[in-house]
């Protein structure tokens, strides 16, 4: 049902779907500049994991417009959806089985390389490739070990159509608000190496160390780039106590999700709503039913637990939260069938944007943002 009415929505634009995100054009543009003037380096938009759930052709789409050298993404299929939509080059940072490198174009797209077994795939290739060395710094998750630069360069050397880009690692502890020790042991290798690659013969363009969290509190000697994920799309991932949560504050949540009120129930008391009867009516009252549950992204932990909101109204979300509806009470509300209703707010101060989720309900905003089904018509407004 829901890739019908996607579908039938882009062959005809009178159509009107049940559930739509928005996207604010200005606020994305707008935390991407920001990010620009705090650190006076090079912006790179992380658009992976459908763009923390905006929706990557929506999402480049808009950066289209922004001063940034490269647009970073997971894996290669990302990079090929995005491939007529940007104007940027891409980078991909995720693993790729190196039996599939020679079906990928590589026009405009760069490739984090992770071992010197993955250079001589590269290389054998026998064309250009822009290569992105990650080095491992104490994540412990993807890169190469410090002690293993001298044979990754050595094989690098052998393949002249090999580029070597840019280097880049990642900060495991970088939003820790209390303890930066960790994150300065990081910050102390990375450029350590990176110097030693320069001291090589290499001249990456791009040299990245931080994340959004990262971004503000380190001055490595040799990065010129970030890597803005969360904050792109304009969430702080920094808790109130971190001396830099108030800066970071300025960025712009991009996204809303909205859907209608498609069923109005007047219950009884004592009258039951959804699974496992979880909510009993104490009185009369009137309910809506909206076609959005855990399909789309409302998390089921929040039934009986959130509220929803439209224009001024709360409104307490009953009973379970189903795989595609959600029960709401309107009986304070002068809502009917047809209403509109926010299900995700892009206002900071509403109880279902998503930093309140996280901050009354324990919503990690990264897991709220990128299960938000892709089937979702996204709607890019000013």
């Amino acid at each position: 049902m829901y890739y019908i009415h996607v579908n039938l929505f882009h062959r005809n634009k009178s159509y009107h779907p049940v559930n739509r995100i928005e996207l604010s054009n200005s606020r994305l543009l707008g935390n991407v500049k920001l990010m620009q003037q705090f650190t006076n380096q090079a912006v790179i938009p992380v658009l992976k994991s459908n763009a923390y759930g905006h929706g990557i052709e929506e999402v480049a789409s808009i950066l289209s417009g922004a001063d940034v050298p490269l647009v970073a993404v997971d894996g290669y299929f990302e990079a090929n959806q995005i491939r007529h939509t940007t104007k940027h080059k891409v980078l991909v940072m995720g693993y790729i089985d190196q039996r599939n490198f020679a079906l990928l174009n590589t026009r405009r797209v760069s490739f984090v390389s992770q071992t010197v077994n993955n250079l001589q795939a590269w290389g054998a290739l026998g064309k250009p490739v822009n290569i992105h060395l990650e080095l491992n710094t104490g994540m412990n998750r993807m890169g190469i070990n410090l002690n293993e630069i001298s044979s990754y360069l050595n094989e690098l050397r052998k393949w002249p159509k090999l580029k070597l880009e840019g280097i880049m690692t990642h900060l495991a502890d970088a939003d820790n608000p209390s303890a930066p020790a960790f994150t300065n042991q990081q910050l102390e290798l990375f450029d350590s190496a990176v110097e030693k690659v320069l001291q090589a013969g290499f001249k990456p363009k791009f040299i990245h160390i931080s994340q959004t969290a990262g971004s503000l509190k380190l001055h490595s000697r040799y990065a010129n780039a970030i890597r803005l994920g969360i904050g792109t799309y304009g969430i702080n991932p920094l808790a109130q106590n971190d001396p830099y949560y108030s800066k970071l504050e300025a960025l712009q949540p991009v996204l809303a999700l909205k859907s209608h009120i498609v069923k109005v129930r007047e219950l009884q008391e004592g009258d039951k709503v959804s699974y496992s009867l979880t909510f009993t009516a104490p009185k009369p009252m009137r309910i809506g039913v909206l076609p959005v549950g855990y399909y789309e992204g409302l998390p089921r932990a929040l039934s009986g637990n959130c509220m929803l909101t439209s224009g001024s109204h709360r409104l307490p979300v009953l009973g379970r939260i189903c795989m595609n509806h959600t029960m709401i009470d309107i009986t304070e509300a002068s809502l009917r069938l047809g209403s509109e209703v926010t299900v995700v707010s892009s206002s900071k101060n509403d109880p279902n944007s998503i930093i309140s989720l996280e901050r009354q309900h324990g919503q990690f905003p990264y897991e709220t943002l990128t299960r938000l089904s892709s089937t979702i018509h996204r709607q890019i407004i000013e």
